[in-house]
């Protein structure tokens, strides 16, 4: 036999056991679909969400809301509600590959299923890749509306509050930002964010939105990063400068984060934007501090402030 007869029979056996290896994968994936027909026409209601550790917040304050009602319609629809349209919606249930299947825009592992509940993981899925970080690590737990009023005997909304733990975590980080309020590093995001009004015309206020889901930001995004456009009139100066300050739990400010093109004019910068801080908005705005959990406490927020002198 030639060798390049031999060349073509191996290349030819390759291919078919790279063909049949790929067949076998897909049988192995599909023999994993789950098939929904148990639990078909069944209304679920999330009543937990929750990080790996079992808690409902994280050290920056996210916290993770239950808030969907689910109906497994066939192997491949569901039906969501809808907060925005006030109804349930339905949607293909798009199956991926292991126990990964998305719907209503959403990546989810489904990790358990009976009539009583439902187990799933929420995934954050870019490019097909599933991430392994905090964004990946959320755990869901719906039960059945048989199962909520007949068994355990109360309702979606008392299962959804918040737990002694998560308010104990709270308090935890709490006390640790009190120490040290001026420190960006224990500081966390209020779940209601800090609130600024204003106390005189020389000043306005404004929080932002910096939700853009087509770059993947989410309404959290408003209070784990809240924003606000201050603009002060009959200023020493016009000026116009970005920049973060950590409100602690009584109000008082502090100085954060600010960016500047030369090192040597850090210090000068420096010391205008505690001037700002301390002349302007301490005695122009009424301050009230971020809150978790009806707690206060530091939070960092990002500020756009333009000065003014002449108003006219």
């Amino acid at each position: 036999m030639s060798k390049k007869l031999v060349y073509t029979v191996l290349v030819a056996i390759s291919i078919f056991l790279s063909c049949n290896a790929e067949s076998n994968q897909e049988r192995r994936n599909r023999a994993r679909e789950l098939s929904f027909d148990t639990i078909k026409g069944i209304k679920y209601h999330e009543v937990k969400r929750r990080f790996s550790t079992g808690l409902s917040f994280n050290e920056m304050g996210f916290q993770q809301e239950p808030s969907w009602i689910i109906q497994f319609k066939s192997n491949d629809s569901i039906m969501a509600y809808s907060p925005q349209k006030k109804r349930m919606q339905t949607f293909f249930l798009q199956y991926d590959h292991g126990d990964v299947y998305n719907f209503a825009k959403e990546w989810f592992r489904i990790k358990k299923i009976s009539k009583d509940s439902v187990l799933m993981q929420r995934l954050q899925v870019t490019k097909r890749e599933i991430a392994k970080d905090i964004r990946s690590d959320v755990n869901i737990t719906y039960y059945s509306e048989d199962y909520i009023q007949n068994v355990l005997k109360t309702t979606p909304e008392a299962l959804q509050k918040p737990t002694k733990a998560d308010t104990l975590y709270i308090q935890k980080l709490t006390a640790a930002s009190n120490q040290k309020p001026a420190d960006v590093k224990l500081a966390f995001a209020g779940r209601q964010p800090v609130v600024f009004q204003s106390l005189s015309d020389m000043i306005k206020v404004e929080k932002l939105s910096v939700v853009d889901r087509i770059n993947g930001k989410t309404e959290a995004y408003d209070y784990l990063f809240p924003e606000y456009r201050i603009d002060i009139f009959k200023a020493y100066e016009d000026f116009g400068y970005d920049f973060s300050a950590i409100v602690d739990a009584k109000g008082k400010m502090y100085l954060g984060k600010f960016r500047v093109s030369d090192p040597e004019n850090y210090e000068p910068r420096k010391k205008t934007l505690e001037a700002i801080i301390n002349v302007y908005l301490q005695n122009l705005l009424k301050i009230k501090p971020g809150t978790t959990l009806g707690i206060p406490h530091s939070s960092e927020v990002n500020l756009r402030i333009s000065g003014k002198k002449n108003t006219g």
